[in-house]
């Protein structure tokens, strides 16, 4: 125990640090538009079901800035390295958030949302990949954790300040926390990796290399399907959480804000306990299966709470988001079965392709309920999706202790 705790605090590095905090306003700043969705909509004159219709369609076209975003800042993180992604992606989203504030019509709403999600896509991706390329093999783990555990509170954060402020004022704190970031940034370096590849004769940031052949995009689907999960929770249960705990006759008034903080608050120490476990069992597929099973139970939770009251649906949220805490983990698997040269478009792509997942899901969920009720279509997609994320997870490799000094010349 004495030498993980002694671990633990031999990560703490300026690079750990700095990617905690610039992941926790990337996350403030992501979840704040489903924590302000209602009011921010209402107070720009609209009302009953545009809520639902105009915040479904908002949130995915941030979806869709995010996967576009993933590979462009991806390709650019293997080009010209992982510190001009974390440098130019935040101070993207920093201004796009605070001329959100601004808005009064859903067109300029739109158009500031697509930016702001092209903007947050490289926060992460470039985060975990400096991080995961600076520490030794044995550490990496407990880095990546670090800065998932910090990172996800900012969601928690976001959902406090909504309590106190008006929405225009929450995405101008979101926009200034980015902006006073950059000056952290100063003190970080560029990954040593890096630095040696740019001296080899190979290709950098290919992405089509991703698709050269099936062996290696079978890898690489199976990094994206694994996370499905955690936005079909985050982007349809949570999110939309008011809206279905009418279905299920909850006694009490669900907030979509407060779904948002009780869900990430339960990432949080899901992500803690994830990456902890992780090195603990010194497999990130294990780790993540388990995980996987809690968010199904969650899941199960969730769909059965009829008639109970909103203290129970709140812990339902806490459940599913303790579960779905094995965000990091995902991430870092990801990173660790590609070369130093194409890794940062891994790492960038595959949280973004999760998060651009979700507009294909609620295409789905809008299908299925031409059949099914609201409640059912919602269980029977989130069945498929627990059982593609579990045959996805068995298909792919443990990448646990793997040295990352390598690079892919032929992918074969």
């Amino acid at each position: 125990m004495k030498g993980n705790v002694a671990k633990l605090k031999s990560v703490f590095t300026a690079g750990v640090i700095v990617a905690a905090l610039g992941y926790f306003v990337d996350i403030y700043d992501l979840l704040l538009f489903s924590i302000v969705r209602k009011a921010s909509l209402e107070s720009i004159g609209y009302s009953g079901a545009e809520l639902e219709k105009y915040g479904l369609m908002l949130i995915n076209i941030q979806m869709v800035g995010m996967l576009i975003g993933g590979v462009l800042w991806g390709m650019l993180a293997d080009k010209k390295g992982r510190l001009s992604v974390l440098f130019g992606s935040i101070i993207l989203y920093s201004l796009a958030n605070i001329l959100n504030g601004f808005v009064y019509d859903i067109p300029s709403y739109a158009i500031l949302r697509f930016i702001a999600g092209i903007g947050l896509a490289g926060e992460l991706g470039a985060g975990i990949t400096l991080v995961s390329e600076s520490l030794p093999k044995e550490k990496r783990g407990y880095g990546t954790m670090i800065v998932a555990t910090i990172g996800v509170s900012g969601a928690v954060f976001a959902g406090i300040i909504s309590r106190y402020l008006d929405w225009r004022s929450c995405y101008f704190i979101g926009g200034g926390l980015g902006l006073a970031l950059l000056v952290l940034r100063i003190s970080v370096y560029e990954s040593g990796m890096f630095k040696k590849v740019m001296e080899q004769k190979v290709k950098r940031g290919n992405f089509l290399q991703l698709f050269s052949n099936r062996k290696i995009f079978m890898k690489y689907l199976n990094c994206i399907l694994i996370g499905f999960p955690t936005w079909f929770t985050i982007g349809i249960l949570v999110t939309f959480s008011p809206e279905f705990s009418t279905f299920l006759n909850i006694r009490g008034t669900i907030k979509g804000g407060d779904a948002i903080m009780y869900t990430y608050a339960g990432i949080t120490v899901g992500d803690f306990l994830c990456g902890l476990l992780s090195q603990l069992l010194k497999s990130r597929r294990k780790a993540i299966f388990i995980f996987l099973i809690l968010t199904a139970i969650g899941f199960v939770m969730y769909f059965t709470a009829d008639g109970t009251s909103a203290t129970y649906f709140y812990a339902t949220m806490v459940v599913m988001g303790i579960g779905t805490g094995f965000w990091a983990v995902i991430v870092t698997n990801a990173a660790e079965q590609f070369g130093t040269n194409i890794r940062g478009t891994v790492a960038t792509t595959v949280p973004n392709f999760i998060r651009g997942s979700l507009p294909l899901m609620s295409i789905a969920y809008a299908l299925l309920q031409l059949q099914f009720t609201k409640l059912l279509s919602a269980e029977i997609l989130a069945g498929i999706i627990i059982a593609i994320s579990l045959w996805s997870l068995y298909q792919s490799d443990e990448t646990y202790g793997k040295d990352l000094d390598f690079v892919e010349t032929q992918v074969a």
